[in-house]
């Protein structure tokens, strides 16, 4: 009796266990874009953005797809992009140009609303509510660029106070996950040849910035790319590692709780260019090239549950909905 109630116990545990892991449910848009920005708003409505100036968006949760090209820029890769609802949305292009558009009616048209130079390369977008935002991208002149919002997109202007680069130090576009903000202040995490953390407070318009010393970094390939943050205790979930070196999963991902930084223990199963927390379940969910990989222990440690390759991981407002981007036009959306 007591062998059998043994069995009968590890099968509903391991059953259990089972039922509780995450799994993509897949589908495939028109055309084979890569895609690498996302800006999901519900488990129904779901934008994307990615090469080819490709813009993609989704009413009936991924059963069927619109899509178009943002102002006929065919060559452009737009690789942020930020949605307020199923009509609204705000893109923004890595390289040149340097452009950032925007949509009022569902992608019909789109406006473009501002443009950099010839040196300006967009890495992130981030909105606090539907009129302030922010876009990061890369040093010009030894200073990050940084630019701000005040009307929902419409307009963008430098922000006035604008931190120190260090030389060689980069900000990475692969999945416009980089940047964060919330009503308290910015923050966004680099890599290249080192990897920091650069915090700007509202409050006090003054940046501080810390070295992030066990993530792996020193060549232009490696460092922080993805940044989410928890909530309750203010944490920060960083992952990275080495995109040249997709296998790689030592000191490709980091936790940080107000001045400690916690080097996980058991990493993602390699170079993860995106991150999220899905709050319905407690789940902080990685994605890369190599797969996905997800942490119930608030990404102390971390276990693979896909093998399908992501660029981008984002959760919807009201955190129960989490969408994925990635390659050849492939999205996802996780059940649970």
């Amino acid at each position: 009796m007591k062998q059998v109630f043994f069995l009968l116990s590890a099968w509903l545990w391991t059953s259990l266990s089972f039922a509780q892991n995450p799994e993509w449910k897949q589908f495939q848009s028109p055309g084979k874009a890569s895609l690498r920005g996302l800006s999901p708003i519900s488990e129904q409505v779901c934008w994307a953005s990615g090469s080819g100036g490709t813009w993609l968006k989704t009413e009936d949760g991924g059963a069927s797809w619109q899509t178009g090209t943002v102002a006929g820029l065919d060559t452009v890769d737009f690789r942020s992009i930020h949605a307020f609802d199923a009509q609204t949305a705000v893109a923004a292009s890595a390289g040149q140009p340097a452009v950032i558009y925007r949509t009022a009616n569902g992608g019909k048209t789109w406006e473009k609303v501002h443009q950099e130079g010839g040196e300006a390369f967009f890495d992130a977008i981030q909105f606090i509510d539907a009129q302030r935002g922010y876009v990061l991208g890369d040093p010009i002149g030894g200073k990050w660029m940084i630019l701000e919002t005040l009307d929902g997109g419409r307009s963008w202007h430098t922000l006035a106070n604008l931190p120190d680069a260090v030389s060689g130090e980069a900000a990475f576009a692969a999945s416009s996950s980089s940047l964060l903000a919330d009503s308290e202040g910015l923050v966004f995490a680099t890599g290249g040849a080192v990897s920091r953390l650069h915090r700007y407070a509202f409050a006090s318009q003054s940046w501080a910035v810390r070295e992030l010393t066990d993530m792996l970094q020193g060549e232009p390939s490696q460092g922080v790319f993805a940044a989410t943050s928890l909530p309750g205790e203010g944490g920060l979930v960083l992952v990275g590692g080495d995109y040249l070196k997709p296998e790689h999963r030592i000191a490709n991902a980091l936790l940080v709780l107000g001045e400690v930084t916690i080097s996980t223990s058991e990493g993602p199963s390699g170079y993860r260019s995106g991150v999220a927390h899905l709050q319905d379940k407690g789940w902080v969910v990685a994605v890369g090239p190599g797969g996905s990989d997800f942490s119930t222990d608030g990404a102390h440690s971390w276990q693979p549950f896909s093998t399908t390759g992501y660029h981008a991981v984002k959760a919807a407002p009201g955190g129960k909905a989490l969408w994925a981007s990635g390659g050849q036009g492939r999205l996802g959306k996780l059940v649970y």
